[in-house]
Protein backbone atom coordinates (compact mmCIF):
# COMPACT_ATOMS: atom_id res chain seq x y z
CA UNK A 1 0.00 0.00 0.00
CA UNK A 2 1.48 3.06 -1.10
CA UNK A 3 2.62 5.54 1.92
CA UNK A 4 1.26 8.80 1.62
CA UNK A 5 4.17 11.93 1.72
CA UNK A 6 4.41 12.65 5.44
CA UNK A 7 4.22 8.90 6.25
CA UNK A 8 7.99 9.15 4.56
CA UNK A 9 9.49 11.64 6.53
CA UNK A 10 11.25 9.46 9.31
CA UNK A 11 12.09 6.99 7.00
CA UNK A 12 14.07 10.16 5.08
CA UNK A 13 15.63 11.06 8.80
CA UNK A 14 16.81 7.66 9.11
CA UNK A 15 18.58 7.98 5.70
CA UNK A 16 19.96 11.31 6.62
CA UNK A 17 21.24 10.34 9.82
CA UNK A 18 22.93 6.82 8.17
CA UNK A 19 24.44 8.87 5.38
CA UNK A 20 26.14 11.44 8.02
CA UNK A 21 27.18 8.72 10.09
CA UNK A 22 29.38 7.21 7.05
CA UNK A 23 30.72 10.64 6.40
CA UNK A 24 32.02 10.00 9.83
CA UNK A 25 33.36 6.85 9.18
CA UNK A 26 34.37 8.00 5.79
CA UNK A 27 36.59 10.93 7.37
CA UNK A 28 38.10 8.63 9.21
CA UNK A 29 39.05 6.03 6.81
CA UNK A 30 40.46 8.99 5.10
CA UNK A 31 42.59 9.41 7.99
CA UNK A 32 43.71 6.51 7.83
CA UNK A 33 44.48 6.32 3.93
CA UNK A 34 46.38 9.18 4.41
CA UNK A 35 48.94 7.68 7.32
CA UNK A 36 48.90 4.46 5.00
CA UNK A 37 49.02 5.48 1.61
CA UNK A 38 49.89 9.00 1.84
CA UNK A 39 46.35 9.91 0.76
CA UNK A 40 46.80 14.02 -0.58
CA UNK A 41 43.85 16.66 -0.63
CA UNK A 42 42.46 16.20 -4.33
CA UNK A 43 42.27 13.10 -3.18
CA UNK A 44 40.48 13.39 0.15
CA UNK A 45 38.07 15.97 -1.77
CA UNK A 46 37.12 13.64 -4.35
CA UNK A 47 36.28 10.56 -1.76
CA UNK A 48 34.41 12.85 0.60
CA UNK A 49 32.61 15.18 -2.43
CA UNK A 50 31.78 12.50 -4.36
CA UNK A 51 30.04 10.52 -1.28
CA UNK A 52 28.11 13.72 0.08
CA UNK A 53 26.73 13.86 -3.56
CA UNK A 54 25.54 10.36 -3.99
CA UNK A 55 24.54 10.28 -0.24
CA UNK A 56 22.33 13.27 -1.26
CA UNK A 57 20.57 11.57 -4.13
CA UNK A 58 20.51 8.66 -1.41
CA UNK A 59 18.14 10.49 0.92
CA UNK A 60 16.19 12.41 -1.45
CA UNK A 61 15.19 8.82 -3.79
CA UNK A 62 14.58 6.42 -1.03
CA UNK A 63 11.74 7.77 -0.04
CA UNK A 64 9.79 7.88 -3.27
CA UNK A 65 11.22 4.86 -4.53
CA UNK A 66 11.86 2.43 -1.44
CA UNK A 67 7.87 1.41 -0.54
CA UNK A 68 8.74 -0.06 3.14
CA UNK A 69 9.03 2.06 6.70
CA UNK A 70 12.30 0.95 7.09
CA UNK A 71 16.04 1.53 5.09
CA UNK A 72 16.84 -1.84 5.79
CA UNK A 73 20.31 -3.54 6.84
CA UNK A 74 20.85 -4.20 3.13
CA UNK A 75 20.54 -0.51 1.74
CA UNK A 76 22.75 0.21 4.69
CA UNK A 77 25.89 -2.85 3.63
CA UNK A 78 25.45 -1.04 0.39
CA UNK A 79 25.88 2.86 1.80
CA UNK A 80 29.03 1.36 3.27
CA UNK A 81 29.91 0.20 -0.02
CA UNK A 82 29.86 3.08 -1.34
CA UNK A 83 32.34 4.70 1.40
CA UNK A 84 34.68 1.97 0.27
CA UNK A 85 33.72 2.82 -2.84
CA UNK A 86 34.48 6.44 -2.71
CA UNK A 87 37.40 5.94 -0.50
CA UNK A 88 38.55 4.04 -3.75
CA UNK A 89 37.91 6.78 -5.85
CA UNK A 90 40.48 8.86 -4.08
CA UNK A 91 42.79 6.53 -4.13
CA UNK A 92 42.64 5.85 -8.43
CA UNK A 93 42.88 9.96 -8.15
CA UNK A 94 45.96 9.51 -6.69
CA UNK A 95 46.95 6.35 -9.05
CA UNK A 96 46.34 8.52 -12.16
CA UNK A 97 48.23 11.91 -10.83
CA UNK A 98 51.19 10.34 -9.65
CA UNK A 99 54.17 10.11 -11.62
CA UNK A 100 55.96 6.40 -9.58
CA UNK A 101 54.20 3.22 -9.03
CA UNK A 102 52.44 3.41 -5.33
CA UNK A 103 54.62 1.67 -2.64
CA UNK A 104 54.16 -1.59 -1.56
CA UNK A 105 51.76 -0.66 1.66
CA UNK A 106 49.44 1.78 -0.35
CA UNK A 107 49.00 -0.47 -3.14
CA UNK A 108 48.18 -3.25 -1.02
CA UNK A 109 45.92 -0.85 1.17
CA UNK A 110 43.86 0.16 -2.26
CA UNK A 111 43.33 -3.71 -2.88
CA UNK A 112 41.72 -4.24 0.58
CA UNK A 113 39.72 -1.56 0.59
CA UNK A 114 38.65 -2.19 -2.98
CA UNK A 115 38.67 -6.11 -2.31
CA UNK A 116 36.18 -5.30 1.03
CA UNK A 117 33.98 -3.36 -1.53
CA UNK A 118 33.55 -5.69 -4.03
CA UNK A 119 32.94 -8.42 -1.09
CA UNK A 120 29.88 -6.74 0.41
CA UNK A 121 28.42 -7.34 -3.08
CA UNK A 122 27.24 -10.58 -1.81
CA UNK A 123 25.86 -9.47 1.62
CA UNK A 124 23.17 -6.86 0.68
CA UNK A 125 21.09 -9.11 -2.02
CA UNK A 126 20.54 -12.23 0.72
CA UNK A 127 20.08 -9.02 3.34
CA UNK A 128 17.47 -7.87 1.48
CA UNK A 129 15.48 -10.82 1.01
CA UNK A 130 15.75 -12.53 4.29
CA UNK A 131 14.03 -9.36 5.88
CA UNK A 132 11.52 -9.01 2.97
CA UNK A 133 12.48 -5.55 2.00
CA UNK A 134 13.65 -5.90 -1.43
CA UNK A 135 13.29 -3.15 -3.61
CA UNK A 136 13.64 -1.42 -7.06
CA UNK A 137 15.25 1.36 -5.26
CA UNK A 138 17.68 -1.24 -3.31
CA UNK A 139 18.82 -3.11 -6.75
CA UNK A 140 19.86 0.32 -8.19
CA UNK A 141 21.50 1.13 -5.33
CA UNK A 142 23.27 -1.70 -5.51
CA UNK A 143 23.95 -1.94 -9.22
CA UNK A 144 24.91 2.03 -9.40
CA UNK A 145 27.36 1.37 -6.42
CA UNK A 146 28.88 -1.92 -8.62
CA UNK A 147 28.97 0.25 -11.57
CA UNK A 148 30.68 3.04 -10.01
CA UNK A 149 33.18 0.72 -8.45
CA UNK A 150 34.00 -0.93 -11.95
CA UNK A 151 34.62 2.48 -13.47
CA UNK A 152 37.22 3.31 -10.52
CA UNK A 153 39.43 -0.06 -10.81
CA UNK A 154 39.28 0.74 -14.63
CA UNK A 155 40.61 4.24 -14.17
CA UNK A 156 43.27 2.17 -11.41
CA UNK A 157 43.99 -0.70 -14.08
CA UNK A 158 45.43 1.97 -16.96
CA UNK A 159 46.65 4.52 -14.65
CA UNK A 160 48.67 1.45 -13.27
CA UNK A 161 49.61 0.48 -16.58
CA UNK A 162 48.17 -3.18 -15.85
CA UNK A 163 45.95 -2.80 -19.07
CA UNK A 164 45.43 -0.91 -22.41
CA UNK A 165 43.30 2.18 -22.47
CA UNK A 166 40.52 -0.11 -24.05
CA UNK A 167 40.03 -1.07 -20.35
CA UNK A 168 38.33 2.07 -19.50
CA UNK A 169 35.75 0.92 -22.03
CA UNK A 170 34.55 -1.56 -19.53
CA UNK A 171 34.52 0.73 -16.70
CA UNK A 172 31.88 3.11 -18.82
CA UNK A 173 29.49 0.41 -20.39
CA UNK A 174 26.68 0.74 -17.61
CA UNK A 175 27.11 4.75 -18.21
CA UNK A 176 26.96 4.26 -21.91
CA UNK A 177 23.57 2.03 -21.66
CA UNK A 178 22.32 4.14 -19.79
CA UNK A 179 22.38 7.14 -22.32
CA UNK A 180 21.94 4.62 -25.36
CA UNK A 181 18.49 4.11 -23.52
CA UNK A 182 17.68 7.89 -23.49
CA UNK A 183 18.34 7.89 -26.87
CA UNK A 184 16.78 4.91 -27.91
CA UNK A 185 13.75 4.07 -25.67
CA UNK A 186 13.46 0.23 -26.61
CA UNK A 187 17.14 0.19 -24.40
CA UNK A 188 15.55 1.74 -21.54
CA UNK A 189 13.24 -0.91 -20.44
CA UNK A 190 14.09 -2.27 -16.91
CA UNK A 191 15.73 -5.70 -17.09
CA UNK A 192 14.78 -8.91 -15.80
CA UNK A 193 17.45 -10.39 -12.85
CA UNK A 194 19.80 -12.34 -14.01
CA UNK A 195 22.28 -14.70 -12.66
CA UNK A 196 24.72 -14.43 -15.58
CA UNK A 197 24.54 -10.46 -15.46
CA UNK A 198 24.95 -10.63 -11.37
CA UNK A 199 28.19 -13.69 -11.73
CA UNK A 200 29.87 -11.61 -14.48
CA UNK A 201 29.64 -8.44 -12.41
CA UNK A 202 31.49 -10.42 -9.63
CA UNK A 203 34.19 -11.96 -12.27
CA UNK A 204 34.75 -8.47 -13.67
CA UNK A 205 35.36 -6.79 -10.05
CA UNK A 206 37.50 -9.17 -8.87
CA UNK A 207 40.02 -9.45 -11.60
CA UNK A 208 39.92 -5.35 -11.73
CA UNK A 209 40.72 -6.12 -7.94
CA UNK A 210 43.38 -8.23 -8.44
CA UNK A 211 45.11 -5.61 -10.69
CA UNK A 212 45.51 -3.22 -8.34
CA UNK A 213 47.79 -6.00 -6.31
CA UNK A 214 51.51 -5.23 -6.90
CA UNK A 215 52.15 -8.87 -7.79
CA UNK A 216 49.83 -8.95 -10.84
CA UNK A 217 52.35 -7.75 -13.87
CA UNK A 218 51.88 -7.26 -17.43
CA UNK A 219 51.25 -9.38 -19.44
CA UNK A 220 49.34 -11.50 -16.75
CA UNK A 221 47.44 -8.44 -15.92
CA UNK A 222 46.16 -7.60 -19.70
CA UNK A 223 45.22 -11.11 -20.33
CA UNK A 224 43.16 -11.19 -17.01
CA UNK A 225 41.49 -7.90 -17.78
CA UNK A 226 40.86 -8.49 -21.34
CA UNK A 227 39.25 -12.01 -20.53
CA UNK A 228 36.67 -9.95 -18.06
CA UNK A 229 36.25 -7.10 -20.51
CA UNK A 230 35.51 -9.57 -22.97
CA UNK A 231 33.03 -11.50 -20.72
CA UNK A 232 31.32 -7.92 -19.73
CA UNK A 233 31.04 -7.29 -23.25
CA UNK A 234 28.86 -10.34 -23.85
CA UNK A 235 26.84 -9.56 -20.91
CA UNK A 236 25.57 -5.93 -21.90
CA UNK A 237 25.32 -7.51 -25.38
CA UNK A 238 22.87 -9.97 -24.15
CA UNK A 239 21.09 -7.07 -22.64
CA UNK A 240 20.47 -5.19 -25.79
CA UNK A 241 19.24 -8.38 -27.60
CA UNK A 242 16.99 -8.88 -24.98
CA UNK A 243 15.77 -4.92 -24.80
CA UNK A 244 15.79 -4.81 -28.42
CA UNK A 245 13.86 -8.38 -28.98
CA UNK A 246 11.29 -7.58 -26.32
CA UNK A 247 10.51 -3.90 -28.00
CA UNK A 248 10.34 -5.33 -31.10
CA UNK A 249 7.03 -8.17 -29.66
CA UNK A 250 5.47 -5.16 -28.38
CA UNK A 251 5.51 -3.48 -31.73
CA UNK A 252 4.54 -6.43 -33.08
CA UNK A 253 1.40 -7.43 -31.21
CA UNK A 254 0.44 -3.50 -30.65
CA UNK A 255 0.18 -3.74 -34.64
CA UNK A 256 -1.48 -7.03 -34.45
CA UNK A 257 -4.17 -5.39 -32.12
CA UNK A 258 -4.70 -2.30 -33.91
CA UNK A 259 -5.68 -4.06 -37.55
Amino acid sequence: MPFAVTDRQPLRRVALTSVIAGAGALAVLVWLAELLADFGIAAMAVALGLYLGAGLIFVARIADHHPYARVGAANVVTLARLILTCLFAGFALQIAQSAVPPTPVAAWTFFAVAALAAALDGIDGPLARRQGLVSAFGSRFDMETDALLILLLSIAAHALEKAGAWVLIGGTLRYLFVVAGWLWPALARPLPPSLRRQAICVIQSAALTLLVTPVITSPASGLLAFAAFILLVYSFGQDVVWALRGAASQSAHRHKSET
